[in-house]
């Protein structure tokens, strides 16, 4: 399957998923599920604007899909790069630890 049938698959299956919560509402009104209930329909929204969000993603083909990759050459680095640098813990070179 290419991208676009599979996000549409889930497009349809939180579709889906939204009926079934609507569905399960006027069974649970004044049944102690209240809070859950609330808490699944935010859910399923929050997946809804996910998915659109993913969808939105996908459809937009200047992103790039990774960055520009770096090539760091194996050579040792130019040490006059360092000369007025420290140590580190050891102190500057010119130096004595007290």
């Amino acid at each position: 399957m290419s991208l676009h049938d599979d996000l549409t698959a889930v497009q349809r299956c939180v579709d889906d998923l939204a009926r079934a919560v609507g569905r399960l509402q006027p069974q649970l009104d004044g049944v102690a599920g209240g809070p859950d209930l609330r808490r699944v329909r935010a859910d399923t929204a929050h997946l809804r604007e996910s998915v659109a969000l993913l969808r939105e993603s996908a459809a937009s083909p200047d992103k790039p899909h990774r960055p520009d990759l770096v090539t760091i050459p194996d050579a040792p680095y130019d040490r006059s790069l360092w000369t007025d640098s420290d140590d580190e813990g050891l102190g500057a070179r010119d130096r004595h630890a007290p």
